[in-house]
């Protein structure tokens, strides 16, 4: 069997997180067997339509690096990838099933059904309708049909063939809902459009849909698709229910509440890989090993499953660091919680900070990555000199391990890109810091105390300079400069914690974090001199 999947987004607004994964998946899936996966539009609703929804869409995966094999833009054999476009189809359906005796015409009007619910419900029935129009002559329908009455088409639930259960990939043998369905459900609108549950029904047959990875959501919906399948007299596919994720607060997550359009993520510059890690791990585990390579080519893909009561493999770290591929490699719906999954941005940070880390491995990645916060360093700094492509990847690389999202790359390197201020707050407390008892035994204990910093700070600073001076900065490298740090550190005495913060004071006028000899590293030699030449002097 040829695997096929699909993702069937409405375009009712801007692609969300829920959404993401669940294309997610269904691509993991769908790789992992050796299968494709379409995208279709489910457009069956015009009121509800956003204009530019759907090249929203088509464009939230193509960041996220989910490429489709059919769908919108991209054709094969099984268009129209629009519902609208696919109308003439779920008509002839529905004629089937009228034809059958599945499903008949209703013209009962909207005010005549809302009647008919509240009666049913004062008697204390479970039943939204009373089935009035089943009882219409053959004749009496045509008549009506003919003088162009508006009606649905409903199926007839009390005329249903029995079908075998099936279980879910995910939950296994789910309790039976049709108690909470609508009673006769309907099928086809009186705009002649049809409800989710024909066209879905009717397109995953028409184009050979083999699994159906949706959300939990839809699980109370999986009788009534079981039963046209049924009625249809159709094989149904293989059905996985994905569990919910769920807001920090527990809510659910919705377009219209909270931070989740995948736009918002692609705008603060999350990389893709890091947001697709995060979200295949809300609630899901497996039995390989996080950090094994991506499946080669030439692996056989194992076997299509089939619903069975086999324990759940064991769930990886959620932080556990994964490539695209290693994630196709490792995916496995059987190791799919059952539980919904709050989603926590900080394991995002985490994981975005390490997938950083792996792309800035080569230059190819570094540059990229430069490439790509390039513009957001030119506004922050538009008067610095330092702020090309080649000098921003020496930074990224100076920065390793400590950025969390290359956009924050002004925020934690604004020191590579301005000379020092001195006169700010935070350099003056800096400054007001090193004034410690610790220093005190290298002065005479009369001297005055700004007196006493000042010669702290420039003995420590102009013997550095002195010997920068004696030095071939043509040969100088990261270990180089770290023994020469090292041996200064020795000569004046001083613990390294306080050496390192006199040089942070000189070369960045912050306390950041940054290695002083990662910077010295990767700034221009002179410059790097200059900066504490002036910080020596007394301001």
């Amino acid at each position: 069997m040829v695997v096929l999947l699909r993702f069937a987004p409405s375009p009712t607004g801007a692609l969300h997180l829920g959404g993401l994964r669940t294309a997610l998946y269904n691509h993991l899936y769908a790789r992992r067997l050796g299968g494709k996966w379409i995208l279709r539009i489910e457009d069956t609703d015009a009121t509800r339509a956003v204009p530019g929804a759907v090249d929203g869409i088509r464009s939230a995966l193509e960041w996220a690096g989910l490429e489709y094999d059919y769908g919108p833009g991209v054709g094969g054999p099984h268009a129209p990838y629009y519902q609208s476009e696919r109308l003439d189809l779920y008509h002839t359906y529905a004629h089937k099933l009228l034809d059958s005796g599945h499903a008949y015409r209703c013209f009962c009007s909207a005010d005549t059904l809302a009647a008919t619910r509240e009666r049913l419900a004062r008697t204390g029935s479970n039943a939204t309708y009373d089935k009035a129009c089943l009882n219409l002559t053959e004749e009496e329908v045509m008549r009506r049909v003919r003088a162009g009455h508006k009606h649905v088409v409903r199926l007839n639930d009390s005329n249903l063939p029995n079908r075998p259960a099936q279980a879910d990939l995910i939950f296994g043998h789910v309790k039976d809902a049709h108690a909470s369905l609508p009673t006769d459900p309907v099928l086809l609108k009186s705009d002649l459009f049809p409800t989710y549950h024909l066209a879905s029904v009717s397109d995953d047959h028409e184009m050979g849909i083999t699994h159906v990875l949706r959300g939990e959501e839809w699980l109370p919906s999986l009788p009534l698709h079981l039963d046209l399948y049924a009625a249809l007299n159709l094989k149904p596919p293989h059905f996985a229910h994905l569990p919910l994720m769920l807001n920090r607060d527990g809510s659910k997550m919705s377009k219209r509440k909270g931070d989740v359009q995948v736009l918002d993520y692609q705008r603060r510059g999350w990389e893709p890989i890091a947001v697709l890690n995060w979200l295949a791990l809300a609630g899901w585990g497996t039995a390989a090993s996080p950090s094994h390579t991506g499946a080669a080519e030439s692996d056989t893909p194992p076997p299509i499953p089939v619903p069975s009561k086999k324990a759940k493999k064991a769930a990886p770290d959620s932080t556990a660091v994964m490539t695209l591929n290693e994630l196709i490699h490792n995916f496995d719906l059987s190791s799919l919680t059952h539980r919904r999954t709050v989603l926590d941005p900080n394991k995002l940070e985490y994981l975005n900070k390490h997938h950083l880390m792996r792309i800035a491995e080569t230059d190819e990645g570094l540059t990229a990555l430069a490439e790509k916060v390039h513009d957001v360093v030119k506004a922050a700094f538009p008067t610095s000199p330092y702020t090309n492509v080649a000098y921003i990847k020496d930074v990224i690389s100076a920065l390793e391990g400590r950025i969390v999202n290359i956009r924050d790359l002004p925020i934690y390197g604004a020191y590579f890109f301005l000379e020092p201020y001195f006169q700010g707050d935070e350099a003056i407390k800096m400054r007001k810091r090193l004034d410690d008892v610790e220093y005190r035994k290298f002065f005479p204990p009369s001297v005055a105390s700004y007196y006493m910093l000042v010669c702290f700070v420039g003995t420590v600073l102009e013997s550095l300079i002195q010997r920068l001076s004696l030095e071939d900065s043509t040969k100088w490298s990261e270990d180089t400069i770290r023994q020469l740090l090292q041996d200064e550190e020795s000569k004046v005495g001083l613990k390294q914690k306080t050496f390192m913060s006199v040089l942070r004071h000189a070369l960045t006028g912050s306390s950041v974090r940054a290695s002083c000899f990662a910077f010295l590293f990767e700034i221009n030699p002179l410059l790097f001199v200059d900066r504490l030449d002036r910080a020596s002097q007394p301001s």
